[in-house]
């Protein structure tokens, strides 16, 4: 698909997205919700809102607050976003990790379900703001323990730093979504290129990203340039995607297929049918693949200014 033919398209579902979907997975808030936190951190108001067993954190920074982690106090394993099942469908390719990184800790969905499923595997998990951890711990009922811990740093200055030890991690998870956007320097190719050195020699990276922007042809064009051929990871509930990819060559439907039947049984009390994989899962090119590669120097702020 040429940029011409893809960008009409991206804009104008963009608007609507814009309007009645959210980047981190949107849930509608009926008119009983009630706000049972507010708080203006360094970074952000931090906004948690409750709807009978449904609580919801929420960042406002740019635009109109965006549920970015939710919990159902009625079964707290459940995972309720679209978004945070496809992310952990990069099991697939790395059911066995023994070190994870985890950039955005939002609720600390992601962290505890993993620590559930490992608990032997060491977790790191990035998060720049020290409110959201305390919020966390407060209504998420996320705990660090001797296998998971939270570094309150960026998440940039940590990669070059966990670089220069020779750090290696055998699953990387992306999901440093700020509300409405994506901070511009962990989109770069100099940052996916410091966080592809941390990846052990089996180890897999899975980011969490749009579906639908203005960027969409020129970030696809930055993971492809850094990590190769990667799965583009979608569901029609959500108006994010999973980029999923190892930097090598990508698993064939067989080895896929041997390790969901194992995972099935362990994913079931999250509510995660990772056999979806099989329509969510996509090698398709549906970019342009000539445009221009996000650059420290060229970063999405510039590109946008351009529209």
């Amino acid at each position: 698909m040429t940029n011409q033919t893809h960008r009409p398209r991206c804009l104008l579902l963009m608007l609507s997205l814009l309007v009645a979907a959210t980047t981190t997975a949107l849930i509608s808030e009926p008119v009983s919700a009630k706000i049972i936190h507010r708080e203006r951190s360094l970074y952000s108001t931090i906004l948690l809102d409750q709807r009978g067993s449904v609580i919801c954190l929420q960042f406002s920074i740019r635009q109109d607050p965006r549920n970015q982690s939710c919990k159902d106090l009625k079964d707290p394993q459940k995972l309720i976003f679209g978004y945070a099942k496809m992310m952990m469908m990069s099991l697939l390719l790395q059911p066995d990790p023994k070190r994870i990184l985890i950039a955005g800790l939002g609720g600390g969905t992601l962290p505890t379900m993993l620590n559930e499923l490992y608990p032997d595997a060491d977790i790191d998990v990035i998060e720049i703001d020290p409110a959201v951890t305390t919020v966390a711990e407060t209504y998420f009922d996320f705990r660090e323990n001797e296998h998971v811990k939270v570094i309150v740093q960026d998440a940039r200055v940590f990669t070059k730093r966990a670089v220069m030890r020779g750090d290696k991690y055998d699953l990387i998870m992306l999901d440093a979504f700020n509300g409405d956007y994506i901070p511009e320097h962990l989109m770069t190719k100099e940052y996916l290129e410091e966080t592809r050195d941390l990846l052990a020699d089996n180890g897999v990276l899975a980011a969490n990203t749009f579906s639908i922007s203005r960027l969409y042809d020129h970030e696809s064009a930055t993971y492809a340039a850094v990590f190769g051929e990667f799965f583009n990871v979608t569901q029609r509930d959500s108006a994010n995607r999973i980029i999923i990819t190892t930097g090598k060559p990508l698993p064939d439907i067989k080895s896929l297929q041997t390790v969901a039947r194992m995972l099935t049984p362990r994913l079931k009390p999250y509510s995660l049918d990772i056999n979806t994989y099989r329509s969510a899962f996509s090698v398709e090119v549906d970019w342009d693949p000539d445009a221009r590669v996000l650059t420290d120097q060229y970063a999405p702020a510039n590109l946008l200014r351009e529209e």
